[in-house]
């Protein structure tokens, strides 16, 4: 079965794929497909189309574009409602999205060519490569409310950043008050005129959520690889992003900051509310149109920062598919593809039914979960309700 997640109501992105455990992706990757010839039910997809019309209709959605792929075709790709409500611009297909946190998965994967190029090990601690994670603290929290600040029990490692047992949140923990002081909460960094490495090295002085390995903690993780990223490489985030995963994957169309000539397919933003879909402010709380295409462009986020576009994500989850190739390009080895699609967490608790593996959550138990899908499958969404689901164990589904 393709598992493709019911969309929220104010759900920008989806994206599905599958690829049977017998079968190979064909050599023109992506091609469109009739369902049928996939296995896949037309009548069933029109549901999709219907449920997402709905929520346009009813002024939960502005609009959304949805592709499922299996056996490494297209068999569904719709845009539907508005990708600007005010201007009374259609959705289309090539809308560019914030996809936020699903920006983790792509840092994930440059974290693991760096390891394949040997410049790194995820077994590292982390202050080999940032010497100001050397000596980190964590904030406990008192019986009167407040918090005592007491040495980590241990170094933290690149493989704690990737699973998020590093126990970095995003500031708003028990010690929000030091990290708001310092300026660094939330995950959009769009408007910082400071490098990412420069906010990274002020995170290291403020009092984490949890101890090193002991908790499933969401946050800066991924951002961190990000400075990482940038001090092994010698590269901008951003530079070394494109040299080693998009440029070979073809995503002609992801970037942390829009070429001027690709500002009109900006989605908008919009929240839900009791007064149904109101336009987010711009640059307002980080999710604005305006940073992204005249913000400083300086700080590039691995934890949130890129935008993209549904076949642009779908080329980077066939290649995951594939075992780390896509188009003849290797970019990952297929052990490394293999390692980062498991569950790491050995018994940390984090959702009924799914562990977590290296920038990916990970189906251990289908029926702990509760939802259709595969053991096996992986994925991982954004803040703005877009998400992804991938299953390699498909081999009899339809």
């Amino acid at each position: 079965m393709i598992n493709l997640r019911l969309c929220r109501p104010i759900l920008t992105l989806c994206l599905a794929a599958a690829l049977s455990a017998l079968d190979l992706a064909p050599a023109q990757v992506l091609a469109p497909a009739a369902p049928e010839s996939e296995a896949v039910s037309s009548e069933r997809l029109g549901r999709l189309t219907s449920t997402l019309q709905q929520y346009v209709d009813d002024r939960q959605l502005a609009g959304a574009v949805a592709l499922i792929a299996r056996h490494g075709r297209v068999v569904y790709h719709e845009a539907i409602g508005m990708r600007d409500i005010e201007s009374s611009d259609a959705m289309r297909k090539d809308a560019i999205f914030r996809i936020a946190s699903q920006t983790k998965a792509l840092v994930s994967a440059a974290v693991m060519v760096l390891q394949e190029q040997g410049k790194l090990l995820i077994s590292d601690d982390l202050s080999r490569y940032l010497p100001e994670f050397e000596a980190t603290t964590v904030a406990v929290r008192q019986d009167d409310g407040g918090y005592e600040v007491e040495a980590s029990r241990r170094p933290i490692t690149l493989r704690d950043l990737l699973t998020h047992t590093a126990g970095i949140d995003y500031g708003t923990g028990v010690a929000e008050d030091r990290w708001a002081k310092a300026d660094i909460q939330g995950w959009y960094f769009a408007h910082r005129d400071e490098t990412v490495r420069d906010t990274v090295a002020r995170m290291a002085s403020l009092p984490f959520a949890a101890h090193p390995g002991e908790r499933f903690v969401y946050g800066y993780n991924t951002d961190i690889l990000g400075a990482v990223i940038e001090r092994v490489s010698g590269q901008s985030l951003d530079a070394f992003l494109r040299e080693a995963i998009l440029d070979p994957v073809g995503m002609e169309d992801t970037h942390f900051y829009l070429p001027p000539d690709k500002v009109g397919r900006l989605a908008t933003v919009y929240s839900a509310s009791g007064d149904g879909l109101k336009r987010a402010p711009e640059p307002g709380l980080g999710i604005g149109q305006g940073h992204y295409v005249k913000g400083p462009r300086v700080s590039f986020s691995g934890g949130a920062g890129l935008l993209s576009t549904a076949k642009d994500y779908a080329r980077f989850l066939q290649m995951m598919l594939n075992g780390g190739s896509l188009d003849g390009s290797r970019v990952l080895s297929r052990k490394s593809v293999e390692l980062m699609t498991v569950d790491h967490l050995d018994g940390i608790p984090f959702r009924a039914g799914q562990g977590f593996g290296l920038g990916f959550s990970v189906v251990t138990d289908l029926g702990a979960r509760g939802q259709p899908g595969s053991v096996g499958e992986f994925g991982w969404g954004g803040a703005y309700h877009s998400t992804q689901a991938n299953s390699m164990f498909d081999a009899n589904g339809g």
